[in-house]
């Protein structure tokens, strides 16, 4: 905005976290949930999710000026799909139905993708060719669940085929790998996180499925004294879109609330960086 003016019009949230969307809100964003929302000729911008070929189509014909945000690993799957498909091969996307990331990568195929969000769906998927079967997955998704999932499609179609790598985010797994260590060693885990985010979602039920009572904030305020009551270690992580700032500010609540001690544990360094577009170069 400070380089195009506002008002900037954005297709759905940019990311999943109210904090970033509230401040970009204030900058002179404009979040829409369709472009016909947006006027012709307008700069709008697509959402770290991505968006299916249909919606792109679209906004060339309204003669939009488009910044393009999709994260680069959600661009690696739609690049698998259009592969795949290139193949004669059908598609079944693991991943929640309604998810934006998961829309826009059921749109990049011309048909022939099925949606299976758990191992009960696939009894009933209508594959017309077994032989030629291919899976992704939601990037943003519990790895445990993922594999549960793959493990029921290998079982029914062995001759399905997927992404020579993993499709889940690395900072997706890197937090659902610490969650796991963290819940080891602490009495209650609180997530910084907002409700829509599917990732942070994913790391509250990783530690409550090692039997652990997590909670999810959106910010410092929300955070409940009588969830760390009585607590002797608390234990906290953030979605992967959540902003250092509210991370800080989860921690000051602690503090105030009396925690003595603040540690912060060992982990994977996450070192990947993802170029800004020319257009936006300064």
């Amino acid at each position: 905005m400070r380089l195009h003016g506002a008002p900037v019009y954005v297709r759905h949230e940019v990311v999943h976290n109210k904090y970033v969307v509230d401040d970009l809100r204030a900058k002179g964003a404009v979040f829409v949930e369709e472009l016909a929302e947006v006027p012709s000729g307008a700069t709008v911008v697509f959402s770290a999710h991505g968006v299916s070929q249909a919606v792109r189509k679209e906004a060339q014909a309204h003669g939009l000026r488009v910044f393009d945000a999709t994260c680069p690993l959600v661009t690696k799957v739609h690049v698998e799909v259009a592969k795949m498909r290139g193949q004669g091969r059908e598609i079944v996307m693991i991943g929640h139905r309604g998810h934006p990331e998961v829309e826009g990568t059921m749109g990049q195929g011309d048909g022939g993708m099925h949606l299976v969000e758990m191992p009960e769906d696939i009894a009933g998927l209508p594959v017309k060719d077994p032989e030629r079967l291919a899976f992704v997955t939601q990037t943003t998704l519990s790895v445990d669940d993922a594999s549960v999932v793959i493990d029921s499609l290998k079982a029914r179609f062995p001759a399905i085929v997927g992404p020579k790598k993993d499709d889940i985010c690395y900072a997706t797994q890197n937090r659902q790998d610490a969650v796991k260590a963290l819940s080891r060693q602490c009495d209650v885990v609180i997530v910084v996180g907002s409700p829509n985010s599917s990732n942070s979602n994913r790391l509250r039920e990783v530690a409550e499925n090692l039997g652990v009572p997590a909670y999810m904030v959106d910010a410092p305020e929300e955070l409940d004294a009588a969830w760390v009551q009585g607590k002797a270690r608390v234990g906290v992580t953030a979605g992967a879109s959540a902003p250092e700032v509210l991370v800080d500010g989860v921690v000051q609540r602690l503090r105030d609330l009396g925690a003595s001690e603040v540690r912060e544990m060992d982990g994977i360094s996450e070192n990947v960086v993802f170029p800004l577009p020319k257009t936006l170069a300064v």
